[in-house]
């Protein structure tokens, strides 16, 4: 796998940028930047459904959504360019596996909030509150979101002996 990976990133010259004086300075600011915009956007709307700021319109808040969409992609993006430029750093780090997982609780999250309940949390007027399976649908969005920072930061402080890896 790292092999895979490190051969992606020095084929599409990723590993080149990467390793050029500026270019992880440069991926870092565009990855904090995306996110952001990322927690920006659903920051404001799990707060907004748990009560703070009652009287901004969630279809209002509805329309931020584009920006948190854009900047999750430029994260997807530059984490992509991080993981494919030193692989050995992040696939066997706890702390980067631990930001994973929680994208993936956010992610199906996001899909339950979807399928289950945003049709009647557009439906809510200004000043009414969301129904409690919204309220809880936004505070566990806020404490992934919460954990994926957290475990970004973490990255950094974990050199990983690859013993760490789950599934190696």
């Amino acid at each position: 796998m790292i092999e895979s990976l490190l051969s992606f990133s020095q084929a599409s010259g990723i590993y080149a940028f990467m390793n050029s004086t500026w270019g992880w300075p440069i991926a870092e600011s565009i990855h904090f930047l995306g996110l952001c915009l990322l927690i920006g956007t659903v920051g404001v709307f799990d707060l907004r459904m748990l009560g703070v700021a009652k009287g901004i319109a969630y279809v209002d808040l509805h329309a931020l959504v584009p920006f948190g969409v854009s900047g999750y992609f430029l994260n997807v993006i530059t984490g992509i360019m991080f993981v494919t430029t030193a692989p050995d750093q992040y696939l066997y780090n706890p702390a980067f596996q631990t930001k994973l997982c929680f994208m993936l609780f956010a992610g199906v999250n996001m899909l339950v909030f979807y399928s289950t309940t945003s049709e009647a949390v557009k439906g809510t007027g200004a000043t009414m509150s969301v129904p409690v399976r919204a309220q809880i649908i936004g505070a566990i969005s806020l404490l992934c979101w919460c954990g994926v920072i957290v475990g970004g930061r973490l990255i950094t402080y974990f050199r990983p002996p690859y013993h760490w890896c789950f599934w190696c």
